[in-house]
């Protein structure tokens, strides 16, 4: 699965990489700017919009659900999306037309709806507006390569979406060693150092020698299909990442989806309520500092550690895992938050561990299961530091119903009340190791 993930990307970065071939690379000394005032060309009348709602009209169209969010998650979801993140078109009829050109960088200064076409090398994007200003990009059959620069900038606003036009295709990469600018590390293809709302009905396919997509904020999305293939992080975002709905398709060298502040470990968090999320990472699959919320959604995680965070709750939805390392973990990630701990109040939960020293659920904390269904295939299916409560649900250890969570050790060594790696516990002894409370001969075998 991983190897067809794989190259499922790595066919859409070669198609991105074969229509480019005929671009001429040229420098970015050139610029076109785009406001609300009256252009020439290829570019009109921007509407400005200050309601960040879809009670105006402009913004009828498609809307993504939040029906499966929770209130009452370890995540406050209050006002996780505005109904503008979740609106996926927008009425472009009064919008500012771009068609990008070779060497020539956009320059959006003001609020207002910009759509971006056309095909082109070694441009970027800028949006440098007010910071009450919110900036919807618009791509509908863009397609940027450059060689050093994000395509999409943002450098100041109140907010920045960039939304995908229905049936289209865009393709947005950079290929070679990012640049900073100034004291920013631009790392990313589309970089942001506002909040940052990925939205729309059509694909973006991003190709990065870096991270794909950062937020020094938040990073929203809430609809559209991408295809990331990145030798960092896929999405990276300092105070969370937040998934609604989507279809996202990551290949990463690092982390497919990263939350953290590396100067404050109280924010830095990942919710999930929707979408189809297929990730292979060579790090983690999604890491967050403090929280790990999943409501639902599907999730197909091929990685060294599929979720990490402080404090990890799945409370519905369908996770699929295969881990080398860890395939939940719950580790001091923020030294403010408190106690580690997985919790499971519903869902369905499939995780296949690599031989070795992996763990299926690893907590240096507490480990919580209330409801929802776990299967798990490993030599050891739970590590835990604190305690463990099992109250409701299902769970399943290579192919065997169990009644209670008890700490595990690789080979199926168990530590019963007395034993410790192949010692007895009341049921006696086990084929290499305890049995009893402890883990039996497979690791799933109760005394």
């Amino acid at each position: 699965m991983r190897d067809m993930r794989r190259a499922f990307v790595r066919m859409g970065g070669a198609s991105i990489l074969a229509a480019t071939l005929t671009l001429t690379l040229i420098g970015c000394g050139a610029s076109t700017s785009a406001s609300a005032e009256q252009e020439t060309g290829s570019a009109v009348v921007a509407q400005t919009l200050t309601e960040d709602a879809t009670t105006d009209d402009t913004r009828a169209g498609t809307t993504a659900s939040v029906a499966s969010m929770r209130t009452d998650g370890v995540v406050d979801t209050t006002d996780l999306f505005t109904d503008r993140d979740l609106q996926q078109t927008v009425d472009t009829t009064d919008a500012s037309v771009i068609t990008v050109t070779d060497g020539q960088d956009v320059s959006i200064t003001e609020e207002g709806v910009y759509v971006l076409r056309g095909e082109a090398a070694e441009v970027t994007v800028t949006v440098e507006a007010d910071d009450t200003a919110k900036v919807q990009l618009v791509l509908d059959g863009v397609s940027i390569t450059n060689t050093d620069a994000p395509a999409i900038y943002v450098k100041s606003a109140d907010k920045v979406f960039v939304t995908t036009t229905e049936g289209s295709t865009n393709t947005l990469q950079v290929t070679g060693a990012f640049v900073a600018d100034g004291d920013t590390n631009t790392d990313a293809v589309i970089f942001s150092k506002d909040d940052l709302t990925l939205n729309g009905l059509g694909t973006l396919v991003i190709s990065s020698t870096g991270n794909g997509v950062t937020s020094k904020d938040d990073l929203k999305v809430t609809g559209g299909s991408y295809q990331v293939s990145a030798t960092a992080d896929g999405f990276e975002a300092h105070d969370s990442v937040r998934i609604a709905d989507g279809e996202l398709a990551i290949v990463s060298g690092k982390d497919a989806i990263h939350a953290e502040d590396d100067e404050d470990d109280t924010t830095g968090y990942v919710y999930v309520c929707g979408g189809t999320l297929a990730i292979d990472a060579a790090d983690d699959g999604i890491q967050a500092t403090t929280y790990l919320q999943i409501d639902d959604g599907t999730l197909t995680i091929d990685a060294a550690e599929a979720l990490e965070a402080t404090y990890v709750q799945v409370n519905g939805g369908s996770v699929s895992i295969a881990a080398t390392d860890d395939g939940i973990n719950a580790t001091y990630k923020s030294q403010s938050l408190g106690t580690p701990t997985i919790e499971v109040t519903d869902g369905e939960i499939q995780i296949s561990m690599a031989q070795g020293d992996t763990d299926a659920l690893d907590s240096n904390g507490n480990l919580l299961v209330s409801g929802g269904t776990i299967d798990i295939t490993a030599q050891s299916a739970f590590d835990y530091d604190g305690t463990a409560s099992f109250t409701g649900g299902t769970i399943t250890v290579n192919g065997e119903q169990v009644t209670e969570i008890t700490n595990s050790m690789m080979m199926g060594g168990g530590m019963g009340p007395g034993g410790e790696m192949g010692g007895m516990g009341p049921g006696g002894m086990g084929e290499m190791g305890g049995m009893g409370p402890g883990m039996g001969a497979q690791g799933n075998m109760q005394g």
